[in-house]
């Protein structure tokens, strides 16, 4: 009876925070779904009519959609293989006694602290503009013409202004697994003979692993939605050559008025996006149960 009664204490106690949590989900995604099967457009707020899929089929036949999904695709892909890649090469120096260890850590851990916009403008501004850039002035040094980034390669410049951002997280995260590594295990390989690339192989990319999933698996999730670093820079162009799911929905709503098609693509985006989390989510458990 005791408890039965302490169950029954625990359920109300957690009753308003489970209520809160539901309203705030359930609500803005009600209306969302709601919003989807309307025809309304914002030019024109009284008349709103109901629209059953015509919001779904214009958005799936709207020559952007299937654009926007493939950049999301390669956003999301690049930057995870430069993060991961690049992660893990870091991750293996820091864990090296080297002078000044503390300082460097900092260093690399800083920009994932920066916001987005800022990270967005300072890259725009400082480091690829083709007049003062840092690498525009490399290019003059060597001969070579400035590199117009966002206009030649506006997808490319993305992914390496997001993995910018994101190099920090991976690094820590696979930095903090790489030090649980034990240091047993390696000197046993170096009495055997082993050269680094076969420790590297065989004893420290398997302990990795977890670690690499749980990265993957966290930034995919975030990357998924990808929207400042693109409005910053290049607008989602030229035409859309940058415009990833989320930017085309934001052009949907914001410039083009249209609530309901823009409705309907976040549903369609969420339908996705748990898609992949659920995926994820499954190769995350069977690598843990490993």
């Amino acid at each position: 009876m005791a408890t039965q009664n302490t169950r029954t204490l625990a359920r109300l106690m957690m009753a308003p925070s489970v209520g809160l949590l539901l309203i705030w989900m359930i609500v803005p995604l009600s209306m969302t779904l709601w919003f989807s099967f309307q025809n309304y457009n914002l030019l024109n707020p009284a008349n709103v009519s109901f629209a059953g899929l015509f919001n779904y089929r214009y958005f799936y036949t709207d020559p952007a959609f299937f654009q926007s999904i493939w950049n999301t695709m390669l956003i999301v892909g690049g930057v995870l293989f430069i993060t991961i890649f690049g992660g893990t090469l870091l991750a293996l120096l820091l864990d090296q006694p080297i002078f000044g260890q503390g300082i460097v850590r900092i260093l690399i851990i800083s920009p994932f602290f920066v916001m987005p916009p800022v990270a967005a403008l300072i890259w725009k501004n400082m480091i690829m503009h083709p007049g003062y850039g840092v690498l525009a002035d490399i290019n003059r040094a060597l001969g070579l013409r400035p590199v117009d980034w966002f206009a030649q390669y506006p997808l490319l410049s993305i992914v390496i202004i997001v993995a910018w951002q994101w190099l920090p997280f991976a690094t820590l995260i696979l930095l903090t697994a790489l030090q649980s590594l034990d240091g047993e295990q390696q000197e046993a390989a170096e009495m055997d003979g082993a050269r680094f690339i076969d420790k590297f192989i065989y004893l420290t990319l398997p302990h990795l692993a977890r670690a690499i999933t749980v990265v993957i698996l966290i930034q995919t999730i975030f990357l998924l939605g990808v929207y400042a670093e693109i409005l910053v820079t290049t607008n989602g162009g030229p035409g859309y050559a940058s415009t990833n799911l989320v930017f085309l929905i934001y052009r949907t709503a914001l410039l083009g008025y249209d609530v309901g098609g823009a409705s309907a693509g976040g549903i369609i985006a969420i339908i996705l996006a748990n898609i992949v989390a659920i995926f994820l989510m499954r190769a995350v458990g069977k690598n843990l149960d490993r």
